[in-house]
């Protein structure tokens, strides 16, 4: 091989690797696009959440592509102490559609209360069983009236991105964990 013959393998190279980074993830069969996860948010939320997109976009950028995705409502309040009651749909494109409840307690300098409806991210799920079990983080509130914002809760290699929309008035930071289960309880430890 020449010097234009490895000068142009050179060239061929690099402009791979280029336009291999600069490409947007691909979704595999068992996992979601960005499009589809926005067309869900407003289909659930309605059009008045302009801000959707954006915070699914961050969400996608910081996690990739999530391989399901929990719709559903919640109600949480916190006086120091606080505690998150919700119930919703669990989304999966290779194990189908499966109610999911949560619950969870919370402690930090956080006060007041929201309902909130919510869309939960939810990435490296292996199993539909993976998902009901505690996810611990911390969690930062700021609804007056009306509010939008995204946490990230945690266990082992799944994580849950939760996006929430609601009203109430909350303002705080708290650390605490949502348990995943198949039926409600009132339990939330």
């Amino acid at each position: 091989m020449g010097l234009f013959g490895r000068a142009a393998a050179i060239v061929a190279l690099v402009f791979g690797v280029m336009l291999a980074a600069g490409a947007p993830a691909r979704a595999d069969n068992s996992q979601y696009t960005m499009q589809e996860i926005v067309d869900a948010g407003h289909g659930f939320f309605g059009s008045t959440t302009g801000g959707l997109a954006k915070v699914i976009e961050a969400a996608f950028k910081q996690y990739g592509l999530p391989n399901g995705y929990i719709l559903g409502q919640e109600a949480a309040g916190s006086l120091v102490l606080g505690a998150t009651y919700g119930e919703g749909e669990l989304y999966t494109k290779n194990a189908g559609q499966h109610t999911t409840f949560w619950q969870g307690p919370s402690i930090g300098l956080d006060y007041g209360g929201q309902g909130s409806r919510v869309m939960m991210l939810v990435y490296e799920l292996p199993s539909v069983n993976s998902i009901y079990t505690r996810f611990g983080g911390v969690s930062g509130q700021a609804y007056v009236v009306a509010g939008f914002g995204m946490t990230v809760l945690k266990n082992k290699n799944v994580l849950i991105v939760p996006i929430r929309t609601g009203i109430g008035a909350r303002l705080g930071v708290n650390v605490g964990y949502l348990k995943m289960t198949k039926r409600a309880t009132w339990n939330p430890f």
